[in-house]
C-alpha cells in the first residue's frame, strides 16, 4: 500500500501556504515569504510570516475563506494589503534586506 504525501504548499488565491495555512511554519521548515513577495510585486525583506484565515476546500478545489464563502475574498484573503503592513512593520522595526 502506497502513503499519500500531503502537499508542500497550498495556494490560496495567488499565495503560497504550508498545510497548516501558515507562510512561515517551523513544523514543515517552510518559508514563502520571498515567493509571496516576488508575486506581488515587492524584494523580498525579513518580514513576520502571514497567516491563512479559516479555509475549506471547495468542490472545484479551491481554498475558500470559511467567513464568506469566497475563493477571491479581498476582505481575508488580500495578501498585497497584508504583506503591505508586514513590510511596513518590519521596516519600523528596524529589520533589514
Amino acid at each position: 500500500m502506497t502513503e499519500t504525501q500531503a502537499p508542500t504548499t497550498i495556494e490560496i488565491n495567488d499565495a503560497y501556504f504550508c498545510p497548516h495555512f501558515k507562510e512561515v511554519c517551523a513544523d514543515c521548515s517552510y518559508d514563502g515569504r520571498e515567493e509571496n513577495d516576488a508575486f506581488f510585486g515587492f524584494d523580498p525583506i525579513d518580514r513576520e510570516g502571514l497567516e491563512a484565515p479559516a479555509s475549506s476546500v471547495n468542490k472545484e478545489g479551491q481554498y475558500q475563506c470559511k467567513k464568506h464563502g469566497s475563493t477571491a475574498c479581498n476582505q481575508c484573503y488580500g495578501w498585497k494589503k497584508q504583506i503591505t503592513r508586514a513590510r511596513a512593520a518590519a521596516k519600523k522595526a528596524g529589520k533589514k534586506a
